[in-house]
């Protein structure tokens, strides 16, 4: 316990996630006598980044950068604004749609909220929202991120806990439905009684939107098409999909120039170096955690509550509730999955894919709470609402998406469902 808890000191203080799992592993080797493991760290920091499965984070956020400069996130959103017609608060439902449709190419949350702010604030003001309410909605939307293929989260937890990434996508198919389904049903009542305003019904110019959106819409459909027809794995599928976002924005939309690739390509490379660095130092965290055996003692101590699932889910719901409103998901799912998924799956019997959806959009809601809430200041810096009152008015949204988490714990089918009748 002793590197955990040099982990959270090294955090508190200030000190980056990364630097403080390589710091808490290192004082733990030192204090347990253990030095000559200080030998096999370099060896250790360099297996947790030779993972086949983790070349599909660079490919996504290659393909999330080119969809925005090509002009296709745009186009996607301008699609999405074709089914508001005259509904009052038609044109937040589409922003939703616009978010579920983005949600299936980035798959990032912060890359999402940081988009879609671009994209559906601007025009939502213009429409007659309010700018707050317009950045609350586009915020509660980037909560789709971590379920709709191809999501980030579930790329890495696939990767640390060896399953296989595309039943992870279709898994995630039904919990992020449900999720668009409640935030859909939110917005109807927080535009109750008039507040939001009609949509411009869709005129003429609904031709020329919606031909110019099909090349857009393809490359996320025809993804995931690969990937759930088997025909490629999901990083060969986001490099399809990155050279049909070339070609669309070079010759279709002609907004994509070469000056262009070179900025997406370097911004790709301190992001993916970033994500890289992190999953390393936190393979070797969990490394000492097994030397400490630290998922036994968490196996023993929870068991010792109770045997009943329901109840464990409980309490790792509180948990990753608590801890992904003071770190980001990415090091908080790494650091949780080594310790508390040989628990649930051999004491309590819970699949792996279920565990993994549970835990993946529990740790995204964090990024919507105080006192960290990386997504949350992102569309404060975006939209210039402030962080305070941001936080407030997307409490609905949250509600509603932990009524969708306690349905997937109650009701597993919803996402284990679609394997079920596939096998």
């Amino acid at each position: 316990m002793l590197s955990f808890l040099a982990f959270l000191l090294l955090l508190a203080a200030g000190l980056p996630v990364a630097f403080a799992m390589i710091a808490g592993a290192v004082l733990q080797i030192v204090l347990g006598g253990n030095g000559v493991l200080l030998l096999s760290l370099p060896q250790q920091l360099y297996q947790g980044m030779e993972n086949y499965g983790l070349l599909a984070l660079p490919i996504f956020i290659l393909l999330g950068e080119l969809m925005s400069a090509s002009g296709a996130g745009r186009r996607l959103f301008a699609l999405a604004g074709l089914c508001a017609g005259r509904v009052p608060g038609g044109l937040a439902q589409a922003t939703l749609l616009a978010n579920a449709l983005m949600a299936a190419v980035l798959g990032s949350t912060v890359a999402q909220i940081t988009l879609m702010s671009r994209l559906a604030v601007p025009e939502m003001e213009r429409a007659g929202y309010p700018r707050d309410a317009a950045a609350a909605l586009t915020a509660a939307g980037g909560l789709l991120a971590p379920v709709l293929p191809p999501s980030m989260l579930l790329i890495v937890f696939g990767v640390i806990a060896e399953v296989p990434i595309g039943d992870l996508f279709l898994a995630g198919i039904g919990p992020g439905l449900a999720i668009l389904a409640v935030l859909s049903g939110v917005t109807v009542w927080q535009g109750r009684g008039g507040r939001f305003p009609a949509a411009a019904p869709a005129t003429g110019p609904a031709r020329r939107v919606l031909a110019e959106a099909l090349p857009a819409l393809a490359i996320p459909a025809a993804m995931i098409a690969a990937i759930l027809t088997g025909l490629a794995t999901p990083a060969e599928a986001g490099v399809v999909a990155i050279a049909a976002v070339i070609v669309v924005g070079r010759l279709v939309y002609r907004e994509l120039t070469l000056a262009q690739i070179g900025p997406a390509l370097i911004a790709t490379a301190r992001s993916s170096a970033g994500i890289l660095f992190l999953i390393s130092a936190a393979s070797l965290y969990a490394w000492v955690a097994a030397w400490e055996n630290l998922p036994a003692m968490a196996a023993a101590r929870i068991a010792a509550i109770s045997e009943d699932p329901l109840v464990f889910l409980l309490l790792l719901n509180l948990l990753l509730l608590g801890l992904g409103m003071v770190t980001d998901p990415l090091p908080a799912l790494i650091l949780v999955v080594p310790v508390l998924l040989p628990v649930a799956t051999d004491i309590y019997g819970i699949d792996p894919i279920h565990f993994g959806l549970f835990a993946c959009i529990n740790l995204t809601v964090g990024l919507l709470t105080p006192p960290v809430g990386v997504g949350l200041f992102t569309a404060a810096l975006q939209t210039g609402v402030g962080a305070g009152r941001l936080a407030r008015l997307v409490l609905p949204y949250l509600a509603g998406v932990l009524l969708v988490l306690a349905l997937l714990v109650l009701w597993p089918g919803l996402a284990l469902g679609p394997l079920r009748f596939l096998q």
